[in-house]
């Protein structure tokens, strides 16, 4: 190692250099995503850069504390349910940047707005991934934080879901997880975590019951709100999944409701737990079929 890399560390990347920019930038909350090509090796990837400005927003909620970065957290992570990342640093121009595994596929988001039920038979299945890809992030002591269909990508021929984004996960200690730290997707976010109150890996939990009852319905279990937070009450229970698909396997049914309890105390306590409420699910029409 050269005394100029000991003294300021890994060297920065100008990505525009190093890779081949295939298509325009698809922008997300925190970052802008490009699908590209290493110009030496030929291998495709995707590069994300984080906007410095917004992070500096979001990281001045834990002034003071050492956060990992999201390229540190990504890189925990080799499991066949959450996105690969190969690399990860600082830009030329200072920026924070990820070099992942490119998943040529779409997210959860879009396919439930498809009517074709392309999911049809395959729900469980995919639910089991989910579960397993946020076991293994709380297994990792990090909470994701945003757990919703847009942050779920299914990938080539649909046979796997994978986790994505690592943008908002933070470590499941004091002092991230105290009162007051509000971050995730409305519609998703737990109550304790609207009212900003201290959390839990339950509030991941939350958000996956509510990402897997749309999975299965297309609806929300509370009406959809279009004010963003404010509208996140919780005030009524949520409404019986049976009413959208009446016949559900009855386990899978309670195992969802049990993920989606208002009150933290009574709710499912953790992935594992949910997988054990489903383990005896049988999948024999499930599978994703091959197509022909």
């Amino acid at each position: 190692m050269s005394f100029l890399k000991f003294l300021f560390g890994k060297p920065r990347l100008n990505y525009r250099q190093k890779y081949e920019l295939l298509q325009e930038a698809i922008s997300g909350t925190m970052s802008l995503v490009y699908k590209a090509r290493d110009k030496k090796t030929g291998e495709l990837v995707a590069v994300k850069v984080i906007n410095s400005e917004i992070l500096k927003k979001v990281s001045a909620r834990w002034k003071g504390v050492k956060k990992p970065t999201e390229g540190q957290i990504s890189m925990m992570f080799e499991h066949p349910y959450i996105v690969k990342t190969l690399d990860h640093g600082l830009t030329t121009s200072g920026e924070q940047y990820l070099v992942m595994e490119y998943l040529e596929g779409t997210g959860l988001n879009n396919i439930l707005l498809v009517p074709d039920d392309l999911m049809a038979g395959s729900r469980t299945y995919y639910m089991r991934q989910v579960a397993e890809a946020i076991w293994e992030v709380h297994k990792k002591g990090l909470i994701h934080r945003d757990i919703c269909p847009r942050n779920l990508l299914f990938v080539g021929d649909a046979t796997v879901l994978k986790l994505i984004d690592f943008g908002l996960t933070i470590p499941n200690r004091s002092p991230f997880t105290d009162a007051g730290n509000r971050t995730g997707t409305p519609n998703y976010m737990a109550p304790e975590l609207v009212r900003r109150k201290p959390t839990d890996l339950r509030v991941d939990v939350f958000s996956f019951g509510v990402t897997m009852y749309e999975l299965f319905t297309r609806e929300l279990p509370w009406p959809r709100g279009d004010t963003g937070i404010a509208a996140m009450s919780h005030s009524e229970p949520p409404r019986p999944i049976t009413d959208y698909r009446p016949n559900i396997n009855k386990a899978v049914a309670k195992a969802i409701h049990s993920c989606i309890e208002p009150d933290v105390s009574r709710r499912c306590p953790d992935m594992e737990k949910f997988l054990k409420m489903i383990q005896k699910v049988q999948e024999d029409d499930e599978i994703p079929k091959t197509p022909e």
